[in-house]
């Protein structure tokens, strides 16, 4: 159950920042080999995980969706509640 949630939210949602920010993880991780440098390595590993995991609110990772149409049409979905006594 875990493996394949991961595995669908590794595979998929890929876009642009996605990309730039997992670009930009390795070419700092890259430099913080080099220059032995623990801020340029904590920076890397900033960009990393965001690029990795898509979190963070760069580019499409932190919208919500919204359905306008369904909104415009009024198909909204009623709730229907229970009382717990």
């Amino acid at each position: 159950m875990i493996i394949g949630y991961l595995k669908e939210k590794l595979s998929g949602g890929w876009h642009f920042m996605r990309i730039l920010r997992l670009v930009f993880g390795v070419v700092f991780a890259v430099q913080a080999v080099m220059m032995k440098d623990y801020l340029v390595g904590m920076m890397a590993a900033f960009f990393l995980y965001q690029g990795v995991t898509n979190t963070g609110c760069c580019g499409e990772s932190c919208a919500p969706t919204y359905d306008r149409n369904a909104a415009a049409k009024g198909k909204t979905e009623d709730i229907q509640f229970e009382e717990v006594k």
